[in-house]
C-alpha cells in the first residue's frame, strides 16, 4: 500500500516497544489504530498517547494465543470501523538464551505458542476475513533478524520461531490473493520492552519509519539492520561451500527439482 489513509490498521502487541512504534508511524500516515495487548498492558495509556498526537485510536485486550480472543480483537475492530485493512501480527516473547540440553520445553512449548501459533492465528482469523472483503488489504508478520540467521547463541525456541515465521510468510504470500499483500518485518536490535536490560539498540521511532518506508513500497522483505547483510552473506557462502564440494551443479539437476516436479504433477507447469 504506498498510503495508510484511512485505513484501519489492527497491531497485536502493540501497548509498547515496536508495535506502538508503528502504530505512530501508520497515525503519522492518517491510519486508523486498533491497539491490543495483554491484560496486564496499559493499552489504555498507549491509546491516550496516540490520540494526543491526533491519531484516532481504539484499544482491545488480546491473547494471541487464545483463538476465540483474536477473534474477538477481529470482532471489535470491524464493529468499530466498519472494516479493517491491515493486520500487523507483532506480538512476541523471548527467553533467557539457554543450553538445549538444559532447556525446559515446557518454556519452549509456550515461546513457540506465542511466537509462532499467535501469527497463525492472526493470518488465519484476519486473512478469511480480507478475502471475504474483497478490498486491497495487507498481512504483516514480525520476524526478526533472527529469522535468517541464529545471531542470539542459545535462543533456540526464539530463533527458531523467527524462521517459522518467515517461511511461513514467504508461503502465505504465494497462496494469499493478489489484492491481500504480505511482508515479513525483520528487525534487528531495537530499544523495547524485550531488550530494555540491554540499554542499546536502535530507537523505536527511526526503526519503524524505516519499516514504514519499505511497507509503502511494496518490498516483501523489510529490513533495518545493515549489518546483518555481513551475517546472512556469511551463511549462505557457508552453505554454498558446502553444495560446490558434494553436491556441485551439473547438466540437467534441475530433474530432483521439488518445485517443477510439484508443478509438473499439478498442471502448472508453464
Amino acid at each position: 500500500m504506498n498510503s495508510y489513509r484511512d485505513k484501519v490498521v489492527v497491531i497485536t502487541g502493540s501497548a509498547t516497544g515496536i508495535g506502538l512504534a508503528l502504530a505512530g508511524q501508520f497515525g503519522a500516515d492518517h491510519a486508523k489504530l486498533v491497539i491490543s495487548g495483554l491484560p496486564t498492558d496499559d493499552i489504555d495509556g498507549a491509546v491516550a498517547q496516540l490520540r494526543s498526537r491526533g491519531i484516532t485510536a481504539v484499544g482491545s485486550v488480546c491473547d494471541v494465543t487464545d483463538r476465540a480472543q483474536v477473534e474477538a480483537l477481529a470482532e471489535f475492530a470491524w464493529d468499530e470501523f466498519g472494516q479493517v485493512d491491515v493486520i500487523v501480527n507483532n506480538a512476541g516473547i523471548a527467553l533467557a538464551p539457554t543450553p538445549l540440553l538444559q532447556t525446559d520445553l515446557a518454556q519452549f512449548r509456550a515461546l513457540y505458542e506465542v511466537n509462532i501459533f499467535g501469527v497463525l492465528n492472526g493470518i488465519q482469523v484476519f486473512g478469511a476475513r480480507f478475502v471475504e472483503q474483497g478490498t486491497p488489504a495487507a498481512i504483516y508478520n514480525c520476524g526478526s533478524e533472527n529469522s535468517i540467521y541464529p545471531c542470539v547463541p542459545s535462543a533456540h525456541a526464539y530463533v527458531s520461531s523467527k524462521h517459522a515465521v518467515l517461511a511461513i510468510t514467504e508461503l502465505l504470500a504465494e497462496e494469499m490473493p493478489d489484492y491481500v499483500e504480505v511482508a515479513v518485518i525483520m528487525p534487528g536490535l531495537v530499544k523495547s520492552a524485550m531488550t530494555k536490560s540491554l540499554g542499546i539498540g536502535m530507537e523505536t521511532e527511526d526503526f519503524a519509519a524505516t519499516v514504514l518506508r519499505q511497507l509503502k513500497a511494496g518490498e516483501f522483505y523489510v529490513v533495518s539492520h545493515a549489518y546483518n547483510r555481513v551475517r546472512l552473506d556469511e551463511r549462505h557462502a557457508a552453505i554454498g561451500a558446502a553444495f560446490d564440494r558434494y553436491a556441485p551443479r551439473y547438466e540437467g539437476d534441475d530433474e530432483y527439482d521439488i518445485r517443477a516436479i510439484i508443478a509438473k504433477l499439478t498442471g502448472d507447469n508453464p
